[in-house]
């Protein structure tokens, strides 16, 4: 029985997997205004329907498996430890994502992720679904840090600045990765870049969002 339930998700992945390889190839070919999900279904030999059991919307056919990383700072933040300040575990986050060469933040070699970025900045509707991502991943930091520290204004600054230099540090990893710079190169330097970064906001957030110790949290 666990073979076989291991079969079919491994399956049901598969599938997914081409369909979306398959929807990424025609709105790169083609441009996404002008392929239909239909299109998309014939031509990964699937059903209409299937393609809308993998994926809500047309726009998640792009989406989808990025979805997660939206809210990458606020997981960062929400899952920091006792004494670690809010800047202090977002930038550890982003240290591990080099370290481990995330596509996420850009540092990846295979021309399909860099492919999919500009379909998206080339596509008026995927460029403000990205931005509309990017916001909401910001007020869940927002509303993360809010409810720890009762400070609704204060919280969104910091959320908002927090997100800004992790996004200034990715598209710098786009950027140079589009003009043709070396990957070992790009991802030597951004621990630096990252450091420097975090660094230039810190003071004003020097303090800000400490998490108490686990006694005094429980008192």
């Amino acid at each position: 029985m666990a073979e076989a339930m291991g079969l079919r998700e491994r399956k049901k992945r598969q599938t997914g997997q081409r369909i979306y390889r398959v929807a990424i190839d025609l709105f790169v070919e083609r441009g996404f205004d002008h392929v239909s999900v239909q299109e998309i279904a014939d031509a990964a030999e699937v059903s209409k329907m299937t393609v809308f059991n993998y994926f809500r919307t047309k726009e998640d056919l792009v989406f989808k498996p990025m979805e997660e990383h939206f809210s990458d700072t606020a997981r960062a933040v929400r899952d920091r430890e006792p004494g670690e300040s809010a800047v202090d575990a977002v930038r550890r986050q982003f240290l591990e994502m080099i370290e481990n060469r995330d596509p996420a933040i850009g540092l990846n070699p295979d021309p399909f992720a860099r492919r999919i970025r500009q379909l998206v900045l080339s596509t008026p509707v995927l460029t403000e679904r990205a931005f509309l991502a990017a916001q909401r991943g910001a007020r869940e930091l927002a509303a993360l840090l809010a409810a720890e520290t009762g400070d609704l204004m204060r919280a969104t600054v910091a959320a908002a600045t927090l997100s800004a230099a992790r996004s200034a540090l990715i598209e710098e990893h786009h950027r140079r990765v589009a003009e043709g710079e070396s990957l070992d190169l790009i991802a030597a330097e951004a621990p630096e870049r990252a450091r420097a970064a975090f660094e230039l906001i810190e003071t004003g957030l020097r303090g800000y969002a400490v998490r108490a110790p686990e006694a005094a949290r429980d008192a």
